[in-house]
């Protein structure tokens, strides 16, 4: 498997294994034992498209947390790109970014999953913008769903679980 065309991303203040695809991690890093995950279970793979680092940090935090393999990328152009080097099982997208936002970002996405180019993966919005117009403006874009910001470890566990299955809590 040629991996030269995976985007590079690193995310400052965390572990190199949060980023690292299936496989590659940190020696170091927590792996799932065997009663974490039968063999056939991979870890769910979240991409988290966000350009502010201090957000960055906390929602991969709560990912590492939840037992989730995150990639970052931090705009929609990195995330049109990481999604079609590995197509992650779900994404959280920041509405507002520089370049391409994740009103654009998700429309994109959703043309390649109907194209065939893709497969098909949840996409949830993540935003302080909570108006009822802005909820209609995620959803017409595609988006599955749509959390405000600040991140709350609790509903975004809650959320995730709607459309992932996460290890159990230990």
């Amino acid at each position: 498997m040629d991996h030269s065309r995976q985007p590079v991303v690193d995310a400052p203040l965390h572990p190199a294994w949060l980023n690292a695809p299936a496989g590659q991690g940190d020696a170091h890093a927590p792996q799932p034992g065997p009663s974490d995950l039968s063999p056939t279970i991979r870890p769910r793979q979240v991409l988290l498209v966000e350009d502010n680092h201090i957000n960055q940090v906390v929602a991969l935090e709560f990912l590492a947390l939840m037992g989730v393999q995150a990639r970052l990328a931090r705009n929609g152009l990195e995330a049109l790109a990481a999604c079609t080097a590995t197509p992650p099982d779900l994404v959280l997208m920041d509405i507002q970014m520089p370049g391409m936002d994740g009103l654009e970002c998700a429309r994109r996405l959703r043309a390649l999953q109907r194209d065939g180019q893709l497969p098909s993966f949840p996409i949830l919005a993540l935003t302080a913008h909570a108006l009822d117009a802005d909820v209609a403006a995620s959803l017409d874009a595609g988006m599955d769903e749509h959390l405000t910001k600040p991140l709350d470890f609790v509903a975004l566990r809650t959320r995730l679980q709607r459309w992932l299955k996460l290890p159990e809590p230990s």
